[in-house]
C-alpha cells in the first residue's frame, strides 16, 4: 500500500521516534565501560569550537588560492556509553583554514548544526526538517550549486553552512517537500555540473535510491533500486553516461543492533555482491548487473567508458569489513587498490590489482570524473589495522600509466588525513596543482596542514600551516573556492 505523502511523512516520523525510545531503552541496560579506541589519543574529540588568526606558516601558500581547505568529522559532545559508541556517529565538526593571497588568514573549528547538536549547545535549532533515525552530520563537505553543503548516509539531509561555518538549514539542496534520503559521496560531472548519488534508508531495507540533481539543485530524476538485507552504500561512482551501484557485503544487522551498536551494519557474508550499471536517465529495470565475490568499497577512486562499450571502476576494495568491532571499521584486514572492467553484454567482470599497498580515501583530480584518467591520489594505512596502535602513514600519488607510486612520509610523528588535489588556473596536465591535508601528531600536539606540488610530492610540503589546536582525526576534506560561492 502506498501511503499519501503526509501520513507517509507522519508514519515514518513516529516510526522514527519508537526506534530512537526502543534503542534508548535497549542501551540503558548495556553495561558502562570507558574502553573505547576513538575516543583517545588522536581520534579523541575536541569538543571546544576554536577560531584563530594567529597562524605560523612556513613555505609559501600559492597566491592565487582563495578559499578554505574544510575537513569534517565525528566529535561526540557527549558520550552516554563509549563500550557502544561508533566513530561514524559521532556529532560533526567542520574545521576550516582560510587561505587568500598567499596568506592563512583563519583556522576556525565549529560543530555542524543538526537538531540533537543545536539541543546539547542550547543553541536555537536551524530552520528545515531533519531525517533519519539519527542526526549528527559527520562526513563530507562539498561546494555544490553555490553553496556549502555537510553531508552525511543513512537518510539524513545536507545541512547548509555558511563560510563562516554557520549552519543554516536543513534541506535536500533546492526541493521543497522531498521525502528521499541523501548521502556522504555525490558525484559531480564535470561538465553540466550535476550530482549524481546513490543512497541508502537506515529505515528501509528493501530498496536505495539514485538521484540525479541539477546543477541548480533541482531534483531531475530519481529511481528506486530494489535490494535485500538493507546494504550499506556508502559510494558510488559515475562515467559520462552511467552510474555504478555498489549492493555488496556489509548489510543492516539485528544481532548487531542487539549488541547495542549505534550503526547496525555487519559484515555479511551470505548476501550475493554485485555492481550495478545504470545509464542517466534509465529505470530499475535498465540495470545491468554483475556478480562479484565478497567484498566491500567504502570509496571508489573514479570510473569511464570504454568505446567497446565496457566500463572500468577503480576502487579501494576491502576483502571484508566491520565484522566485528561495533565501535569502529578499523580491524585486520586485506585491502587493496583495484580496477574492474565490466564486459558489455556478458555479464562477466575482470578484476585486476593495481596497488597492494593497504590504502584508503582515494581522490583524483575531480575535473576527470567520470573520464579516463591517469593520476590518483591515496594514503597509506601502514599498521592501522588497530586503533589502539596507529602509526605513521604516507601520501601516494598513483601514475596509473606506468603503474607506478610516489610517495612522501610526513615523519614518524605525524599521520596524514585525506589527501584533496586542487587544479591550478590554466593547468596544462591532468597533475599540474597542489596537494592539500590536514596532518596530525600522535603525540597528540597540535595539527597541521599541509601543501604540496603534485608533480613533485618527494620533494615534500612547499608550505606548512600550523593549526593552535589538535583537529582529531575524522573523515573527509574538501577545498572550498569562495570565488564559486553564490554568497560569501
Amino acid at each position: 500500500m502506498q501511503l499519501p505523502k503526509p501520513l507517509s511523512s507522519m508514519f515514518k516520523n513516529t516510526l522514527n521516534k519508537s526506534i530512537q525510545y526502543g534503542a534508548e531503552i535497549l542501551h540503558n541496560r548495556i553495561p558502562y565501560a570507558h574502553d573505547n579506541p576513538y575516543l583517545d589519543g588522536i581520534f579523541a574529540p575536541q569538543r571546544q569550537e576554536h577560531f584563530s588568526t594567529q597562524l605560523k606558516v612556513e613555505g609559501q601558500i600559492p597566491k592565487e588560492l582563495d578559499g578554505a581547505l574544510m575537513r569534517i568529522g565525528p566529535n561526540p559532545i557527549t558520550v552516554k556509553n563509549p563500550k557502544i559508541y561508533h566513530w561514524f556517529t559521532g556529532d560533526g565538526m567542520i574545521h576550516a583554514l582560510r587561505l587568500k593571497e598567499g596568506e592563512a588568514h583563519w583556522y576556525k573549528s565549529q560543530y555542524v548544526g543538526a537538531d540533537s547538536v543545536q539541543k546539547k549547545l542550547h543553541r536555537s535549532v536551524i530552520p528545515g526538517k531533519s531525517r533519519g533515525v539519527a542526526d549528527p552530520v559527520n562526513t563530507n563537505i562539498i561546494n555544490f550549486a553555490g553553496k556549502i553543503w555537510a553531508l552525511v548516509e543513512a537518510g539524513a539531509y545536507p545541512i547548509e553552512v555558511n563560510s563562516e561555518l554557520e549552519s543554516k538549514r536543513h534541506h535536500l539542496f533546492e526541493n521543497d517537500d522531498l521525502d528521499l534520503p541523501f548521502t556522504a559521496h555525490p558525484h559531480i560531472d564535470p561538465d553540466t555540473g550535476d550530482i549524481h548519488a546513490v543512497c541508502y534508508d537506515g529505515l528501509t531495507h528493501n530498496k536505495v535510491f539514485y538521484l540525479h540533481i541539477d546543477v541548480q539543485g533541482k531534483l531531475k530524476n530519481h529511481v528506486e533500486i530494489p535490494v535485500k538485507h538493507g546494504p550499506m552504500v556508502h559510494d558510488c561512482a559515475i562515467t559520462e553516461s552511467q552510474v555504478l551501484i555498489l549492493d555488496l557485503n556489509v548489510n543492516f544487522s539485528v544481532q548487531s543492533a542487539l549488541k547495542g551498536s549505534l550503526l547496525p551494519y555487519q559484515w555479511n557474508p551470505k548476501h550475493q555482491a554485485r555492481i550495478g550499471l545504470l545509464s542517466f536517465g534509465g529505470s530499475a529495470q535498465d540495470i545491468r548487473w554483475y556478480n562479484i565475490d565478497p567484498c566491500f568499497i567504502f570509496h571508489t577512486m573514479n570510473a569511464y567508458d570504454l568505446d567497446t562499450g565496457n566500463v572500468v571502476m577503480d576502487a579501494v576494495v576491502h576483502s571484508k569489513a566491520m565484522v566485528h568491532s561495533i565501535q569502529g571499521p578499523i580491524e585486520d584486514q586485506d585491502l587493496r587498490l583495484e580496477r574492474f572492467v565490466f564486459e558489455k553484454g556478458t555479464g562477466k567482470v575482470k578484476r585486476t590489482i593495481l596497488s597492494d599497498v593497504k590504502q584508503e580515501f582515494p581522490r583524483i583530480n575531480e575535473a576527470y570524473t567520470g573520464r579516463p584518467y591517469r593520476y590518483a591520489y591515496s594514503i597509506s594505512f601502514g599498521e592501522f589495522d588497530d586503533p589502539y596502535h596507529v602509526s605513521s602513514n604516507s601520501l601516494l600519488g598513483h601514475d596509473l600509466e606506468t603503474t607506478t607510486i610516489e610517495s612522501y612520509s610526513f615523519g614518524e610523528n605525524w599521520v596524514t588525513g585525506e589527501a584533496i588535489f586542487v587544479e591550478k588556473e590554466g593547468a596544462q596536465a591532468e597533475n599540474e596543482g597542489w596537494l592539500m591535508s590536514y596532518v596530525h601528531a600522535l603525540d597528540c600536539g597540535p595539527s597541521k596542514v599541509v601543501i604540496l606540488d603534485a608533480q613533485h610530492i618527494k620533494d615534500g610540503p612547499i608550505a606548512t600551516i600550523y593549526l593552535p589546536v589538535r583537529v582529531p582525526v575524522g573523515f573527509h576534506c574538501n577545498w572550498i573556492d569562495y570565488r564559486e560561492l553564490k554568497v560569501i
